[in-house]
């Protein structure tokens, strides 16, 4: 019997048409558009419309990677979703709605939170999926509206976060070179205050006292969480390379978590990465979260820049705290 690998089949994205520029925030909170970018890199993060949820987003990203997989929604066998921003708190899952909006009808689908290492989270979950037999077309998603739960008066976080959603089809493959190499995810729950939504919750149920201390807001403890992700980001990159006997030289596509530029730089420069193996959206995207890799990916696919066969290397780090990286050649069609 043929060994099965898990295979990176194709990839989709949707970004809201709104845009919350520099200039705009600078009219909301003390701050300025030199300020955000000299600290952050960005100029820009699309906001999804009042009436547009995560399951829409979502939906419209995971359309995407259907068609360009080629695999009929038919075959899909599972549906899963990494959001920290659900359509409901917290059943049904986001999953259950984006399967129905897509017409993907009695299949297992589910959401799981791992805030911004949420798609690398659902890739290994996928592989294993995959790779045991259970599963031969996975549907993953990274979708937030973290507009939903960002203060506009808090200038520490309202600066850095957009909304977005990414989807990549995941397929079985008898081809050992389709395969995802390796995958590295883990989590240490001793930082779960680096960042954090209060409520609601069982720590914090719904009440007027949550509303008025506004603790349905993610509040993050920023220079702390700066400091490790550049520490574990490193160490996790260099760890699975090395593994791999791969240089960091023969990847053309670092594709790193979107949360600061001054973090994947740091992170890029300790690796002697040049600048056009690193792969930058934060400018106009900002933080999106669950959706930032896919989002990056989507970019690099549809300028033409991935190509079938090309190695990727993905990082990322967020609430938990949790990080991963992964390994892996894009196995789809270049556009």
């Amino acid at each position: 019997m043929s060994q099965i690998y898990a295979s990176f089949r194709s990839i989709g994205a949707y970004v809201p048409e709104k845009i919350l520029s520099n200039a705009d925030l600078e009219k909301m909170v003390d701050t300025t558009d030199e300020w955000i970018l000299k600290r952050t890199g960005i100029k820009e993060r699309h906001i999804a419309a009042d009436d547009e949820v995560t399951s829409d987003m979502g939906a419209k990203a995971a359309a995407l990677a259907i068609e360009r997989s080629a695999i009929p929604k038919e075959e899909i066998d599972l549906v899963i979703c990494a959001t920290v921003t659900p359509d409901y708190f917290n059943m049904p899952s986001t999953a259950c709605i984006i399967s129905d909006k897509l017409g993907i009808n009695n299949v297992q689908a589910f959401d799981i939170s791992a805030a911004c290492s949420g798609f690398v989270y659902v890739l290994s979950i996928a592989k294993a999926f995959i790779e045991s037999g259970m599963k031969k077309n996975v549907l993953i998603i990274g979708a937030e509206k973290f507009s939903s739960i960002v203060d506009y008066t808090d200038r520490g976080t309202c600066i850095l976060f957009g909304d977005g959603a990414g989807a990549a089809m995941i397929s079985a493959t008898t081809k050992k070179e389709e395969g995802i190499i390796d995958l590295h995810a883990s989590a240490d729950g001793a930082y779960a205050d680096f960042l954090v939504t209060p409520a609601p919750g069982t720590v914090h149920p719904v009440s007027q006292q949550v509303l008025d201390e506004g603790l349905n807001f993610v509040q993050m403890k920023g220079n702390e969480t700066f400091k490790l992700a550049v520490k574990t980001l490193t160490k996790d990159v260099k760890e699975i390379l090395a593994k791999n006997e791969i240089p960091s030289e023969d990847i053309p596509h670092f594709i790193p978590h979107q949360a600061n530029y001054r973090i994947i730089k740091a992170v890029g420069d300790a690796l002697k990465m040049k600048e056009e193996q690193v792969v930058l959206t934060v400018g106009k995207y900002g933080n999106t979260s669950a959706a930032s890799i896919p989002m990056a990916i989507n970019d690099i696919w549809e300028s033409g820049r991935l190509k079938t066969g090309e190695l990727m290397l993905l990082d990322t780090f967020g609430g938990g705290l949790t990080w991963a990286s992964a390994l892996l050649p894009f196995a789809g069609k270049s556009k």
